[in-house]
């Protein structure tokens, strides 16, 4: 029973009102003419999304710089860079084991894990490593992928004409039948 009052509290004081009023419901006509432009809003282009992707794909942070966004190329550059980074060093790490194991096989006992590691341990140490590797370029294809998207999303983002003016206005409704006041809350979003 108590959960119940307090969902019937929340809900209620969540609610909200709709009401229309013929003083606050205005209709507003405009008529959207092509030649006109408005001072704080940039030509429509519909290729600069297409466009942003593709300088990504051929070199990657270039849809980055396209857009405006220059401080997200250091970070394409590091997580791509880094990715073949650890690409670079996992495979080192797989060569020195496999070389080690094929020279164990071909009977030679003189390799740097002698005495640290069996053939067990070494083909378990190459397994590791080839895991490493591949996941190394799984991030870095991830890495080259992301920056494709982001450019692309970024320049389609930059299309929509965002006023600078952002407000809260806060109202206290009369009810017409009641009398009362009415409180409620409203998000009112203007085209």
């Amino acid at each position: 029973m108590k959960n119940k009052l307090i969902f019937g509290f929340v809900f209620s004081f969540f609610a909200f009102q709709l009401s229309a009023q013929k003083d606050s419901l205005t209709v507003k006509s405009e008529t959207f003419n092509s030649t006109e432009n408005p001072a704080n809003s940039k030509p429509y282009n519909a290729l600069a999304p297409a466009k942003a992707a593709f300088f990504s794909a051929v070199l990657p942070g270039l849809g980055q710089a396209y857009n405006g966004s220059y401080w997200k190329i250091p970070l394409v550059y590091a997580g791509i860079g880094g990715g073949i980074y650890f690409y670079i060093d996992n495979n080192k790490q797989y060569h020195r084991f496999r070389d080690a194991y094929k020279r164990r096989l071909a009977g030679f006992e003189d390799d740097e894990f002698q005495g640290l590691l069996d053939n067990a341990g070494l083909i378990e140490a190459q397994k590791h490593y080839q895991r490493q590797k591949e996941l190394s370029l799984l991030v870095t294809a991830a890495f080259y992928i992301l920056n494709i998207i982001d450019a692309n999303v970024e320049a389609h983002l930059q299309q929509f004409n965002v006023s600078e003016d952002l407000s809260f206005e806060t109202t206290i409704d009369q009810n017409g039948i009641t009398g009362e006041n009415d409180f409620g809350l409203s998000l009112n979003f203007k085209f």
